[in-house]
């Protein structure tokens, strides 16, 4: 059978290939970014309880009405924004899925989409899917911050949508406000829609506020704006985000949702509504957490050839490789895994092309001390 793809730039993503390689290997996982301790009890014990309590069939559409009010007053806390939960909030299989549904919801064939290379990986392919062109923007070396004079000469009367991701992965950059004000003088007076991945809106560092589309009326109106539970607790097995978008994009967004999951686990819903409203510190709190980890991780950077970026927000850290070798980062990374028991991330991948010369791969911090020790003990050799 001839089968036309209709993907056909896309492979097996780098996190399942290195992650399985690291298995093959007994590698110290440093690559896909998950936290390897436990999510807050409290959380785990509300999934039983719920679990216990029979709220185990089909959730509404949208979401149960209790988790939607806790976004609700949680968006309202952190970012001044007033939001229905009727009909601005749904909540969603994983980012993943709020960020397939937005694209699908509105772009269309022969449009474009602008992206700031790096980006995620899901990104290309949604609008791919969409039958639209994905105009790819490279940030800054080093610092990944955005030029946004190449922003506005990459719009055309065909850009659709805009999309950002502030802390952004894989460099942990994050945007200021004077970016969200030059963002929004590029879309004003147009139809350019935003998506904003805010899925690491909460581990933010040394003191910086984290610069949501929601602060910023002007954009919040044309945006689709996504987050994730599974960062913020510790669960990114649970698949479990949420989109704010304005009603009429809300509406065509679950129009896709409906056919797409239909419905997120619905325990775990109940669990999530119960943490946000009654340990909010958790969530507060959730940057100094983080920040403590990178701390001592690029401390203990300093004992290995590895070279340490500035990571303002987010759970991973760079490391610039070059004073160890001239290696394409695939090739170092199935090196490293392979020869020295430590799994990373390749930053090509996240490019449409990678600048030149660049030697930088990803390594996560969410996890554990004993974890972190023992990937420096093998880091220290290399």
């Amino acid at each position: 059978m001839n089968l036309n793809t209709k993907l056909s730039k896309v492979e097996t993503t780098i996190f399942t290939v290195m992650s399985q390689l690291a298995i093959e290997h007994h590698a110290v996982n440093l690559g896909q970014g998950f936290p390897d301790f436990d999510a807050p009890k409290r959380l785990m014990d509300e999934l039983v309880n719920a679990m216990q309590q029979g709220k185990n069939q089909y959730a509404p559409m949208h979401g149960i009405a209790a988790l939607r009010q806790a976004i609700a007053d949680k968006t309202l806390r952190c970012y001044g924004r007033q939001v229905n939960i009727d009909s601005e909030i749904t909540v969603t299989s994983g980012a993943s899925e709020a960020i397939f549904n937005a694209v699908l919801a509105v772009v269309q064939t022969g449009d474009e989409v602008i992206v700031l290379d790096p980006c995620y990986d899901c990104y290309e392919p949604a609008i791919d899917l969409a039958g639209a062109k994905a105009v790819h923007v490279a940030l800054e070396p080093c610092t990944f911050a955005v030029d946004w004079n190449k922003v506005k000469a990459a719009v055309t009367p065909l850009t659709r949508m805009i999309f950002i991701n502030t802390p952004h992965n894989p460099s942990g950059a994050v945007l200021t406000s004077d970016d969200m004000k030059a963002l929004s003088e590029i879309v004003k007076d147009t139809e350019i829609l935003i998506l904003s991945d805010e899925v690491y809106e909460h581990i933010i560092f040394d003191g910086r506020r984290h610069e949501s589309v929601l602060r910023y009326p002007e954009l919040a109106e044309r945006s689709f704006v996504i987050s994730s539970f599974g960062k913020t607790y510790h669960c990114t097995g649970w698949k479990i985000g949420y989109c704010i978008a304005p009603p009429a994009l809300t509406k065509e967004f679950r129009k896709v949702h409906q056919y797409n999951t239909f419905c997120t686990f619905a325990p775990a819903q109940w669990a999530f509504a119960e943490m946000i409203q009654h340990e909010p510190e958790h969530y507060e709190q959730l940057g100094e957490f983080y920040q403590a980890k990178r701390d001592a991780f690029k401390t203990q950077l300093l004992s290995t050839r590895f070279q340490a970026l500035a990571v303002p927000g987010g759970y991973f850290q760079l490391v610039d490789y070059s004073a160890i070798s001239d290696l394409p980062d695939l090739e170092f990374c199935r090196w490293l895994t392979i020869e020295k028991g430590v799994t990373a991330i390749p930053l090509s991948p996240f490019y449409e092309k990678a600048p030149a010369g660049q030697r930088l791969i990803r390594l996560c911090f969410a996890k554990n001390s004993h974890t972190l020790d023992a990937a420096i003990e093998r880091l220290v050799k290399v």
